[in-house]
């Protein structure tokens, strides 16, 4: 089982990124799939989640309505796309399957 994530960057407050976590080793469509974030001091935090059938988990407060999970199943990948960024999203972002984990990528948002 291996998750790579993808598509982190540098953006401005309001910005936009598409993060991509590409697997291997499983299918993507059997399992619930998640992202979470840590930012330097703190704890890791779940921000979404997608199951096996495609129903996405309420997103925690810090994210509704700007971050969005969705699935492609024919390339077997996960995104995460977000929307209006805030400093405060700045962290690393990994994608999880169950106890596996991708290396991350790293989200800075700075004007």
């Amino acid at each position: 089982v291996q998750l790579a994530e993808s598509g982190g960057g540098l953006v401005q407050p309001g910005g936009s990124l598409r993060l991509s976590c590409t697997a291997s080793g499983f299918t993507v469509s059997t399992y619930s799939m998640r992202w979470y974030r840590q930012a330097p001091g703190k704890e890791r935090e779940w921000v979404a989640a997608i199951g096996a059938t495609g129903d996405v988990a309420p997103y925690p407060d810090s994210v509704k309505g700007r971050f969005t999970i969705s699935r492609d199943n024919a390339k077997n990948a996960v995104y995460l796309q977000m929307n209006d960024l805030k400093p405060e999203d700045a962290a690393e972002y990994y994608c999880n399957r169950n106890t596996y984990w991708g290396q991350g990528t790293q989200v800075t948002v700075s004007s």
